[in-house]
């Protein structure tokens, strides 16, 4: 952790002599409250408060405060009804009035959880990019040793697996993609949106998921259900949410599983597409064409271009929208029930098949 000055040893007499006790001394402080240049003063250290303050989003815990002279009864006149100053969290403050932002709740669950504290789930995931909506709980992961509880707008999670790489901004700490997914998951309860949350990131590049099911495999069992089935579906292929419910209805129906997003070779061993569903046996490929891909005249254009591509190749191409894959499913099965047989009744393509790594 940076600091802003050498760290010097307390004056004799312990936790008094260093103002944790009511004493007043000059101090800055890092974001457990140890002190950093400590002198005597019989003021509050003005410059000392507002470089903590200002590194931390103007959110300060109490023994911070203390070691920068604050008394109790400093505090307490700041935190007075319509005062300076409001509590966020027990022994957590904020040094400004008005609506807290979210970065200063995300900086007070820090605070809070003490110097170790790690924030996961959605509010790591925001952090990278891959969340836009800031959530209203803010999970924090804490040394099982911590005697730690929720409270308020914080979730704290205890464990012996604290992230031993973070990402850092500022005094911020958050865990990295995989671990936040993970704990983002075992939150939900709907598969659809576990499978988004996993897609998202591996379609990104994000999450690799041999990763995710290093987390999975060393993280708490509870709540793990959904990310172990979808886990499974991206060992499978599978990159979508789209994707997902195809399966499903394939499973559904009791039609042959096909291999997701497999790489299709000429003889020759040049690239003809990579297929969103493959029936090698039959030689079916299935397009499920979502509006996002499709906005822009250029996509559809590709689009096309892969579906001739493909079909020169003799390849039966099947296309079908998101919508068509939850609402017409039993059409949807009939289409590549035909399509199938179709394919069985002629000869073998000559096309060679690499599975999505």
């Amino acid at each position: 952790m940076q600091t802003l000055f050498q760290r010097v040893p307390a004056e004799p007499g312990g936790a008094r002599a260093a103002g944790l006790g009511g004493g007043r001394v000059r101090a800055l402080t890092d974001l457990s409250g140890s002190l950093l240049a400590v002198t005597r003063s019989t003021r509050i250290d003005q410059a000392a408060l507002s470089a903590t303050l200002g590194v931390q989003h103007n959110v300060i815990g109490r023994r911070q405060a203390q070691a920068c002279g604050l008394t109790h009864d400093a505090l307490a006149h700041r935190l007075r009804p319509g005062g300076p100053w409001q509590r966020l969290l027990p022994g957590t403050y904020l040094a400004v009035t008005g609506v807290p932002t979210y970065a200063q709740k995300e900086m007070a669950a820090l605070v809070y959880a003490g110097p170790r504290g790690v924030l996961t789930g959605w509010a790591a995931l925001r952090s990278q990019g891959l969340a836009t909506t800031a959530p209203g709980v803010i999970d924090v992961l804490v040394p099982a040793s911590r005697p730690c509880r929720s409270r308020a707008f914080v979730a704290v999670h205890p464990t012996t697996r604290m992230p031993e790489d973070v990402i850092a901004v500022g005094r911020r700490s958050y865990a990295r993609v995989p671990r936040a997914i993970a704990d983002a998951a075992r939150g939900l309860a709907d598969l659809r949106e576990v499978r988004a949350l996993v897609a998202g990131a591996v379609q990104q590049g994000r999450c690799p998921p041999a990763m995710l099911a290093v987390e999975i495999e060393h993280g708490p069992a509870r709540g793990s259900a959904l990310l172990r089935q979808v886990l499974a579906e991206v060992a499978a292929g599978v990159r979508s949410v789209a994707e997902a419910d195809f399966m499903d209805l394939i499973r559904r129906a009791r039609l042959p599983v096909p291999l997701f997003n497999a790489q299709l070779y000429d003889p020759a061993g040049s690239l003809i597409a990579i297929a969103d569903a493959w029936w090698p046996q039959s030689g079916v490929a299935g397009e499920i064409d979502s509006r996002e891909w499709h906005l822009s005249p250029a996509d559809w254009e590709r689009t096309m271009r892969r579906h001739a591509q493909m079909s020169a190749h003799g390849i039966i191409v099947l296309h079908f929208s998101p919508g068509q894959i939850r609402t017409d499913s039993a059409g949807v099965a009939r289409a590549i029930s035909d399509a199938l047989k179709a394919g069985r009744a002629r000869q073998a393509l000559l096309i060679r098949t690499r599975q999505a790594a």
